[in-house]
């Protein structure tokens, strides 16, 4: 059920969800009713991947092994194989954003499609084990990217050339050298620290977010609740409209017989004083 759920376009998950939340309450299942009340609704980015990750898993799959191999070959620094993974990576993940769009247009035709956000939620799936835990779930809510640093650091990254063929022999350091390495660390910690503060506020815009979205739900439920009152109300409406034609045809036709009757009286009593004035004396 919430496979198919986030296998729906986005525009119609709400009404997937209220559906499948009706059936649940229907079979008496409450807590499955409450937890398919909390998902929440991706983005168009998201239900993308999602797609991907729900009919493709093999593709996915195929990007986690690509993922471990290139955090192993980083980690060794080793030149020739990170520059052969990296090209690797690039078709991969060119790959796997031409898989998403056929699926995601054979699903809505002439959507359109946010294909920046999908390649940047797959590269950031290469660099960081957690959102490729996530992103095999097939239940995105939103995009992800990758700021560039934990698994993939990028400043390493750059002093691999193709000449590296003695990247393991140490040169004795120069004063240029050193000064360098000073500001590459002076602007890593910079940086790290305005990573932390992203994050910090990345958390607290989730959690804005993640409120924002339980108000939206709780509404939409709301209005789900008043459409119902709203068609029973409609439905007892018609009842009642109905149950006034009837009255009303019976008014008419009770006021046919008492005339009926009024003009039966008047004929017999007409009747009754002639027969009354021919009396005999």
């Amino acid at each position: 059920m919430i496979q198919r759920l986030y296998s729906e376009p986005p525009d119609g998950f709400v009404a997937a969800r209220t559906a499948a939340i009706n059936e649940a309450k229907q079979a008496g299942d409450r807590e499955a009713a409450k937890r398919l009340a909390a998902l929440k609704k991706p983005t168009v980015a998201a239900w993308v991947v999602n797609l991907l990750a729900l009919r493709r898993p093999e593709l996915i799959e195929e990007l986690v092994e690509l993922s471990t191999a290139l955090r192993e070959a980083q980690r060794g620094l080793k030149g020739d194989q990170l520059r052969e993974l990296n090209a690797q990576r690039r078709q991969v993940v060119s790959a796997l954003v031409d898989a998403a769009r056929r699926l995601a247009l054979a699903a809505e035709p002439g959507a359109k499609l946010p294909l920046g956000e999908v390649e940047s939620t797959l590269t950031a799936a290469l660099a960081e084990p957690d959102i490729a835990a996530q992103v095999r779930t097939g239940r995105l809510i939103r995009a992800a990217s990758y700021a560039g640093f934990g698994e993939v650091p990028r400043p390493r990254l750059r002093l691999v050339t193709e000449d590296d063929d003695v990247a393991d022999l140490p040169e004795p350091a120069r004063p240029a050298d050193e000064r360098r390495r000073r500001e590459f660390e002076q602007k890593q910690r910079e940086l790290r620290r305005e990573l932390g503060a992203a994050r910090a506020a990345e958390k607290r815009a989730d959690e804005q977010l993640e409120k924002a979205e339980e108000a939206e739900r709780d509404a939409e439920h709301l209005v789900e609740d008043l459409d119902a009152e709203l068609a029973e109300l409609e439905r007892r409406r018609t009842e009642a409209q109905a149950d006034v034609a009837r009255r009303k045809q019976a008014r008419r036709s009770a006021e046919r017989e008492t005339a009926t009757a009024r003009r039966r009286v008047g004929d017999v009593q007409a009747a009754l004083e002639d027969l009354e004035s021919d009396e005999p004396d």
